[in-house]
């Protein structure tokens, strides 16, 4: 994954964390918190848990969960 944005294209910096995989949820909030901790807990991580903190990124957590839209248990199962 890069830690740009998709709308930068082929401008986007080159990925420097691993594939964490596709997740699927039916819950909003869920589906977030499990991608965040997939991120935080990857070995090779940094530079888009730095990007994510200088941005303000885990707001949205935050913010899920003040609304109360949805839960932030989940389980993850592997479809490997």
């Amino acid at each position: 994954m890069s830690v740009d944005c998709d709308c930068a294209g082929v401008e986007a910096e080159e990925p420097t964390i691993s594939d964490i995989g596709i997740l699927a949820s039916t819950d909003i909030f869920a589906i977030d918190q499990a991608s965040c901790d997939l991120v935080y807990s990857a070995p090779d991580g940094k530079d888009l848990i730095e990007r994510i903190e200088t941005r303000q990124g885990l707001r949205q957590l935050s913010a899920t969960r003040e609304l109360k839209m949805g839960n932030p248990q989940y389980e993850l199962i592997n479809l490997d």
